[in-house]
């Protein structure tokens, strides 16, 4: 496996997946932003040339955003690799796919399965036997109990409880601090404790 990887992002996010990265021993080739007022990130340029990313290798897209991580992942060569802070708790029973970060403090427990492209962020903790789909983020100190199923593209908010064997839709939204004890339907935002929904999203 190739120790080099390509950062795509350059915001705040992006410089938690950087010192990941090099604490894991990767040497970051290049930094990608779009947005031509971050000339730096830590100690690394940011490029702004789109067309240099094409014939990259080991893409990791460090954006917070689900649906842009998705986007992007349609475009080019992704990391065939996850980035976990050697702090994570980890079950030695947990499947993962590729291009996730998992960052400092979280906790993993028996029988998960990680989709690609997830950000389980600082301090989650994930029970035995969840589902998390492709293109989710987990948000610090989110929790999840048992046999919870996360669809594709879900956002679980910073501080929010989701009781066993809840599911929540594909592209929805769980709010900060919310306790969620019923399933959530699909592009829905829901608050509150209990979590009701309290708009739509456009899909």
């Amino acid at each position: 496996m190739s120790k080099e990887v390509n950062i795509l992002g350059a915001g705040g996010h992006a410089k938690v997946v950087i010192e990941i990265a090099e604490e894991l021993g990767y040497k970051i080739e290049q930094v990608y932003d779009q947005n031509i007022d971050v000339t730096t990130i830590l100690d690394y340029a940011v490029s702004h040339n789109s067309d240099s990313l094409s014939g990259k290798e080991n893409i990791f897209y460090a954006l917070g955003s689900n649906y842009n991580r998705k986007s992007n992942s349609l475009k080019y060569k992704s990391a065939n690799f996850n980035l976990i802070h050697p702090s994570a708790i980890i079950s030695r029973s947990v499947a993962f796919g590729m291009g996730n970060v998992v960052m400092a403090g979280v906790i993993i427990n028996s029988s998960v399965q990680i989709g690609n492209h997830c950000v389980i962020n600082t301090s989650a903790c994930i029970d035995h036997d969840c589902e998390i789909e492709d293109f989710v983020h987990i948000s610090p100190n989110a929790a999840l109990a048992g046999n919870v199923k996360v669809l594709e593209g879900a956002h679980v908010g910073i501080g929010a409880s989701v009781k066993q064997n809840v599911t929540i839709g594909k592209w929805s939204i769980v709010g900060a601090g919310a306790v969620v004890v019923n399933d959530v339907p699909d592009n829905v935002v829901v608050v509150g404790n209990p979590a009701k929904i309290i708009k739509n999203i456009s899909k």
